[in-house]
């Protein structure tokens, strides 16, 4: 399994751009290995980002960039299954979309299962990672809070103490996934979620609830507004897929 944390340019997960990423690889006899690095987001880190993780445009000007380590991290974290703070909507999907942008199948993320842990936490006490790690852990980020590698062993320390303190959580990824899902979607960014059926169904906007096949069908428009807009490239991959599943497209 494989724990991790991106500090970013923003929070536009289809737009902003990794500047560093940590990951912690646990393995069944729960050996660790832990890979840091900083990455040159080849666009300028706003001010307001800078504040949050301490990082600017000088301190990454000489790293490489996604592209450059994107074969590499897949055969790192390929066949892994996935743990992090806030993942599901915000670490995960932005991973993918640079992926997508490096030229990278993503494909190997369908296959994996996500824990995480904010979503456990949130269940159990509404708190955010800072607050998770004292309570859980009796520990105290301080200063290291929002740097990659700190957030990301907090993560990992939290998860095995929430683990410990439930009897309800089993230490099973498969059970630590779906509980620590908000619902199932056919995207990592949640736009295209499932029905009762398991039919992908819009998760926003007019058409929310409705069948995306169905509502392609009779409005195609909608279809090239999705493609033209500004949606997370894994998403316009989705509705492709869907669109073109069916012969009448």
């Amino acid at each position: 399994m494989v724990f991790f944390d991106l500090e970013t340019t923003g929070t536009d997960t289809a737009h902003d751009r990794i500047v560093e990423i940590s990951l912690i690889k646990v393995d069944p006899n729960g050996e660790k290995t832990i890979k840091t690095r900083r990455i040159n987001p080849e666009i300028p880190i706003p001010a307001e980002a800078s504040a949050i993780h301490h990082i600017t445009d000088e301190d990454v000007k000489d790293c490489p960039t996604f592209k450059q380590i994107a074969k590499s991290l897949k055969a790192f974290i390929e066949g892994c299954d996935f743990g992090g703070f806030n993942s599901n909507r915000f670490d995960l999907p932005l991973l993918v979309e640079e992926f997508m942008r490096a030229g990278v199948e993503v494909d190997f993320f369908r296959k994996a299962k996500y824990v995480d842990v904010q979503n456990i936490f949130h269940k159990k006490e509404e708190r955010t990672l800072v607050a998770a790690y004292r309570f859980y852990c009796n520990k105290e980020l301080g200063d290291a809070a929002h740097g990659a590698e700190a957030d990301t062993l907090a993560t990992y320390e939290v998860l095995l103490s929430q683990i410990e303190r439930y009897s309800d959580l089993e230490n099973d990824v498969d059970f630590l996934s779906r509980y620590s899902s908000r619902g199932d979607t056919a995207d990592f960014a949640g736009r295209i979620g499932y029905n009762d059926k398991g039919e992908e169904i819009f998760t926003f906007g007019k058409y929310k609830g409705q069948k995306v096949a169905q509502i392609f069908a009779s409005e195609p428009g909608y279809y090239d507004w999705m493609m033209k807009g500004d949606f997370p490239q894994y998403t316009k991959k989705i509705i492709t897929e869907i669109k073109l599943r069916n012969k009448k497209f």
